[in-house]
């Protein structure tokens, strides 16, 4: 049963919400548990990395949804978010903190289902790739598919995502066991490497996204050999 929470002040529009996901849940032969919340404040108090899906109202009392959503994105790099809006104007800043789409209230079924849907299927699709980390705001959970690579740095651990880095405190050897089931592959001892990411490699040095990291002299023969192992079964998955 997936968690879904409803983020929003007005009881009327919770409810009509409600209505919608437990229809949908009735015409798919699916099962919410549905957690509705009256302010951000109140959803973000202790979050944990629990839900699927949240609808988030953008003008709300105490604190609007966009930048509850910028937070929430700090704590949950997996979750849809869709947002609930009455202007069109807020809605199109949904697509910085990565929303899967906007609702106009009142908002509509044929509406609802068809973006919904799309939600549950994003989140479905970075399900199987989430990992969740301890950072000192709590709990993080976020997507290998956004991963580029894990960096040591005395006692501490950089995860390097495609639009953040979240530091914590760790050992790599630890987080190897992880995410070596997620295709990551060590060049040195600092670093773990996403092979979707890598661009290039020269001599020591290989391309991740923008970053040049370093391939230990030692490590050299044994990471393109594992490199070509999870091209050569990267190409068998995809034909």
């Amino acid at each position: 049963m997936r968690n879904i929470a409803i983020v929003e002040d007005e009881d009327a529009a919770a409810a009509a919400l409600r209505a919608h996901i437990e229809q949908y849940a009735k015409s798919n032969g699916q099962e919410f548990n549905i957690c509705r919340f009256h302010d951000a404040v109140e959803f973000l108090t202790g979050y944990q990395p629990l839900y699927s899906v949240v609808f988030m109202d953008i003008q709300m009392p105490h604190r609007d949804g966009m930048s509850a959503a910028v937070e929430l994105r700090a704590l949950d790099k997996t979750v849809s978010i869709i947002f609930i809006t009455n202007l069109v104007q807020y809605a199109q800043r949904g697509y910085e903190v990565d929303a899967i789409a906007y609702l106009l209230k009142p908002v509509s079924y044929f509406d609802f289902a068809l973006k919904f849907k799309k939600a549950l299927d994003v989140y479905v699709m970075n399900e199987g790739q989430a990992v969740t980390v301890n950072t000192a705001g709590g709990l993080c959970r976020i997507s290998t598919d956004k991963l580029m690579y894990v960096e040591t740095v005395r006692h501490r651990l950089r995860y390097h995502l495609v639009d953040d880095v979240i530091e914590v405190t760790g050992a790599l050897y630890k987080v190897e066991d992880e995410l070596k089931g997620f295709g990551f592959l060590r060049c040195n001892q600092c670093y773990l490497i996403n092979p979707k990411f890598i661009l290039s490699i020269k001599g020591l040095s290989v391309q991740v996204g923008s970053d040049t990291l370093l391939i230990s002299r030692p490590r050299r023969n044994a990471f393109l050999a594992e490199l070509a192992r999870w091209y050569a079964g990267s190409e068998g998955g995809n034909g």
